[in-house]
C-alpha cells in the first residue's frame, strides 16, 4: 500500500497537468454550450409547488413575491406565523393561485418532518424547496455558539457544513434533482441590520437589495443554475481566494481588528463619560 502511494504521488500530478491540457478546450466548449442552452431554456414555474422558509421577512419574503409573479403556487414557513398572513396576501395579489403558511422552527426536526408532510398533504406534490431561513448568532466567530447543523453532521461552521452538504448531495442525487446553491453578498434585511449594531465596520459593506437577490435566486434555479452569488461583484473575491489565498486572510484580518479596535475605541469613550464611582467596601 505504501509503495502504491509513493506512486501515485510521483505520478499523478504530471498525468493529470497533460489530461487537463488535453480536456480544457473541449470542457470549455461544453460549459459555453450548456450555457447559452440555460439562456434559451428556462423552467416554467407557474402553478409548481414551491415551498420557502424564513418567508415573513427578508430575503425568503421577495422570494415568495418572486414566485408569485410567476404564477407558482406556495407553501411559506417561518417562526413567526403571524407574520406569514400579509407575506400570503401580498403573494396572492402577485398572481399566485394558492398558498398555505405553516408556523414551525427549522433547527428542529421534528418541524421540518412537519412542514414537508404538510405541503405535500395540502398540495400533493412540491417541486422546488427553498432552504432560506437562517439565524444571527450576534458574533462573528466563537466556537461556543456553533451549532450542529443536523443530527447527521458534526459541529462545525454553518455555512461551510450547509454548502459542502448540498455539493455531496448533488454527487448523490445526480441529474434526478437540481440543486443550487446561493451564495449572497451583504443584502439589505433585518438580519444584516442586527449584525451591523453588533459590527460597526459592516455598516461600510455596500449592501445588496433583497429583491434583485430574490430575483436572481429564482432566475437561476429555473435555468438549473449549480452556484448564484449576488450582488455579482463578490464574484471578484474567488479568484482571489483561489490563486492568492494569504492575501484574502490578510485583508480580511486587517477588517476585523480594525473592527475590534473600533469597537474598544468606543466603549473606552463611553466609560469616560461616565462620573467617578466611589466604592465602599464592607468588612
Amino acid at each position: 500500500m505504501v509503495s502504491i502511494t509513493k506512486l501515485l504521488n510521483f505520478a499523478l500530478p504530471p498525468l493529470s497537468l497533460i489530461l487537463l491540457s488535453i480536456l480544457t478546450l473541449p470542457l470549455l466548449l461544453w460549459k459555453q454550450l450548456m450555457y447559452v442552452k440555460k439562456m434559451v431554456y428556462t423552467e416554467n414555474v407557474a402553478n409548481k409547488v414551491v415551498l420557502i422558509t424564513g418567508a415573513a421577512s427578508g430575503i425568503g419574503q421577495q422570494l415568495a413575491y418572486e414566485y408569485a409573479r410567476r404564477g407558482a403556487k406556495l407553501s411559506l414557513v417561518d417562526i413567526r406565523k403571524e407574520k406569514l398572513v400579509t407575506v400570503a396576501d401580498e403573494a396572492r395579489s402577485l398572481g399566485c393561485p394558492d398558498v398555505t403558511i405553516i408556523g414551525a422552527d427549522v433547527s428542529k426536526v421534528q418541524d421540518c418532518k412537519q412542514f414537508v408532510d404538510e405541503t405535500l398533504n395540502y398540495f400533493g406534490r412540491l417541486d422546488h424547496l427553498v432552504n432560506n431561513a437562517g439565524i444571527f448568532s450576534g458574533k462573528l466567530v466563537v466556537i461556543e455558539d456553533f451549532h450542529e447543523v443536523s443530527e447527521y453532521t458534526p459541529v462545525m461552521a454553518s455555512k461551510a457544513a450547509v454548502i459542502n452538504f448540498f455539493e455531496c448531495l448533488r454527487m448523490e442525487v445526480g441529474w434526478r434533482i437540481g440543486i443550487t446553491i446561493v451564495t449572497p453578498g451583504f443584502i439589505k434585511t433585518d438580519l444584516a441590520s442586527r449584525a451591523m449594531e453588533h459590527e460597526a465596520i459592516l455598516r461600510k459593506i455596500p449592501m445588496g437589495s433583497a429583491r434583485k437577490c430574490a430575483t436572481a435566486i429564482v432566475e437561476s434555479a429555473c435555468r438549473g443554475d449549480k452556484y448564484v452569488t449576488d450582488p455579482s461583484w463578490v464574484k471578484v473575491l474567488f479568484p482571489w481566494k483561489v490563486l492568492f489565498p494569504e492575501v484574502v486572510d490578510f485583508a480580511i484580518r486587517f477588517i476585523l481588528e480594525l473592527s475590534q479596535n473600533s469597537s474598544i475605541m468606543k466603549a473606552n469613550l463611553h466609560l469616560s463619560r461616565i462620573p467617578e464611582l466611589k466604592t465602599c467596601n464592607m468588612e
